[in-house]
């Protein structure tokens, strides 16, 4: 089975983050979701935004590659929004790394690595109408993600919510999150298998 470190969205380690990583373990994955916010959650996805601003983006990357360090480096990186910065950086940058999936984000090459890494593959999930995810770059970023590399596969759902796949919070999409999660489920079991 695959061993996955989660990193959570700008709103924090909310309760639908570990609903999320426990559907992973009930598959029989190992998950582990650290908190890169100290225990403080946020209702509305601004004051999270703000609070990850307070801390510094960089140090919240750099929190998320010390975490990384105390694992093997056979991981599978999964980010969700803010938690992308971790997961990417660390499957283009780490090696061993054997799979990653970046959730409503998605940084350009150039930004840790000037290419993904071969044999690693990746899934980005994003709604197509989503105004962070489509109008801040991140949807041409994993349109430039595909074309550079057959590693890479983007997953694009209708709607315009962000953090759809967090059943905790009201962006929930009760359709596209049971979706992503399955494809997740399928790219985990094919790492395992190979």
């Amino acid at each position: 089975m695959a061993n996955v470190l989660l990193f959570h969205h700008a709103q924090g380690l909310t309760s639908g983050m570990d609903a999320f990583a426990d559907v992973l373990r009930g598959a029989g994955h190992t998950v582990t979701v650290p908190d890169l916010y100290d225990g403080h959650t946020f209702a509305h996805l601004d004051d999270g935004v703000a609070y990850a601003q307070e801390l510094g983006l960089e140090e919240i990357e750099e929190a998320g590659v010390r975490i990384a360090g105390r694992f093997p480096p056979e991981m599978v990186y999964i980010g969700f929004s803010l938690g992308v910065l971790c997961a990417q950086r660390l499957a283009q940058t780490r090696p061993g790394a054997r799979g990653a999936v970046l959730v409503s984000a998605c940084m350009p090459l150039g930004t840790y690595a000037d290419s993904w890494p071969e044999g690693v593959p990746v899934q980005i999930h994003g709604m197509d109408a989503d105004p962070i995810f489509v109008e801040e770059g991140d949807l041409s970023a994993a349109e430039n993600l595909v074309e550079a590399t057959g590693e890479a596969e983007l997953i694009l759902y209708p709607g315009s919510s962000h953090l759809f796949a967090d059943i905790a919070l009201a962006d929930y999409d009760e359709s596209a999150a049971p979706a992503l999660t399955a494809r997740v489920l399928e790219l985990l079991t094919a790492i395992d298998a190979a």
